[in-house]
């Protein structure tokens, strides 16, 4: 099992902005490809100004083959196009993560066609 644990730091002030956005745009599609993600969250302390989520594939190889489907979409395009215009985003971070042995079970996402 392979967790893709990404967080977004946002120029502040657009955090429901750029949520906004991937809800019209980016999560229909991510939801095709990826099923549900495990964690979509903003933070309430910390680094502020942020939005995390986690993405559960079986392996790295799982996690190539979505995305690499999900980018030839055409309404991925869409909201790559629409979030540059937005110009919401200040940085990325992507983590690739494997659950412990002792890890609470973490169930694969449910896809949505």
């Amino acid at each position: 099992m392979l967790l893709d644990v990404r967080t977004y730091t946002c120029h502040p002030g657009r955090v429901q902005a750029q949520l906004e956005l991937y809800q019209k745009y980016g999560y229909p599609v991510q939801l095709r490809y990826m099923g549900e993600p495990l964690m979509y969250a903003t933070a309430e302390s910390g680094e502020l100004n942020t939005i995390t989520h986690v993405w559960v594939y079986a392996s790295a190889a799982d996690r190539e083959e979505k995305r690499a489907r999900m980018a030839k979409d055409p309404a991925w395009k869409v909201y790559i196009a629409e979030n540059g215009k937005a110009g919401n985003l200040a940085s990325q971070r992507t983590v690739l993560m494997t659950p412990t042995s002792f890890s609470p079970p973490i169930p694969m996402p449910k896809i949505h066609s």
